[in-house]
């Protein structure tokens, strides 16, 4: 199989683990949302570790550590990814995955913004027009529920400026994760040592079956990282971009499709206008690329001749 060709299929089982997500975090709804941040952190280190040491990746963990450059980035990574999937589980255990879904299709806007007040990069006018619409959106939605969409908001702020620091720290999927989760790992540990001292600890009370799947939290949470890594040193951006509204628009169907989750004529229209600036969005980073690969041959051609 070609290279680009497994890229895109390494791309494409990424995120349609993500997009499956909340079907997974449905069979533990018997737990509270803390309480399986805590065991999802845990068991991702554990299998970051696993992992670490199968690859042999310790000199690159400890070449990460040692650069302080690169170690805050990740750090703060940890906490903005936990506050990330803490929300998510709490919204898909609470009704609220269509707003998962909302968080997840305008988190590329976000990132786009980011990379203006925080990068000092330029956008092009349809840019701003489909920063425009994404904002007009979540204004309608705003006045529909009565309040902000906070589930759609902290999803969008946290895995944003998660990419940020991402981008900084310039880490390795295993590497990094080895970090950040050995940066919260205590603060899970704490969490279900105190749940266990109250009688609140629930993962094993309803039976094998059901404490299993917190186990596998770790390994699901690792496997679509490690796909998306292989798949993005394979495949252009464009295509990652692509495939990136593979996993928002997959919740979005689990929470209309299979949990039967309300959606007013004012919420179709609001998600409407977000599906406009992404397609706007979208159309238009398309057309530069290619502008731009063309003006790029040009000039090797006419410095050949």
């Amino acid at each position: 199989m070609p290279d680009q060709r497994k890229g895109f299929t390494y791309g494409f089982a990424a995120y349609l683990i993500w997009g499956l997500f909340p079907l997974y975090w449905k069979l533990l709804d018997q737990s509270g949302a803390l309480e399986l941040l805590a065991h999802r952190v845990l068991w991702s280190l554990v299998t970051i570790v696993i992992l670490v040491v199968v690859l042999r990746k310790f000199t690159a963990v400890k070449a990460l550590l040692a650069e302080p450059r690169r170690r805050w980035p990740l750090i703060a990574a940890a906490f903005l990814i936990s506050a990330n999937w803490g929300t998510y589980i709490w919204a898909v255990n609470n009704g609220h995955v269509v707003e998962t879904s909302l968080g997840y299709f305008i988190t590329p806007l976000f990132t786009v913004l980011l990379g203006v007040f925080v990068l000092k990069e330029r956008l092009r006018p349809v840019q701003w027009t489909a920063l425009g619409i994404a904002f007009v959106a979540v204004a309608g939605l705003t006045v529909e529920n009565g309040r902000p969409p906070w589930v759609a908001i902290i999803l969008t702020f946290s895995f944003g400026f998660y990419g940020l620091a991402k981008k900084q720290a310039g880490a390795g999927a295993i590497e990094g994760m080895a970090i950040e989760s050995g940066t919260v790992v205590p603060f899970a540990v704490a969490g279900i040592i105190a749940l266990g001292l109250h009688g609140d600890a629930s993962v094993t009370h309803h039976g094998t079956a059901y404490l299993v799947l917190v186990l596998l939290t770790g390994p699901i949470t690792a496997v679509p990282l490690l796909l998306f890594g292989a798949a993005a040193t394979r495949v252009s951006m464009t295509t990652l971009g692509l495939l990136n509204y593979i996993a928002p628009i997959m919740q979005f169907i689990c929470g209309l499709v299979i949990f039967h989750e309300q959606m007013t004529p004012m919420r179709w229209f609001g998600f409407g206008l977000v599906w406009v600036a992404l397609a706007l969005f979208t159309f238009d980073s398309m057309h530069t690329r290619r502008r731009n690969i063309a003006l790029e041959r040009a000039a090797v051609t006419a410095s050949a001749v």
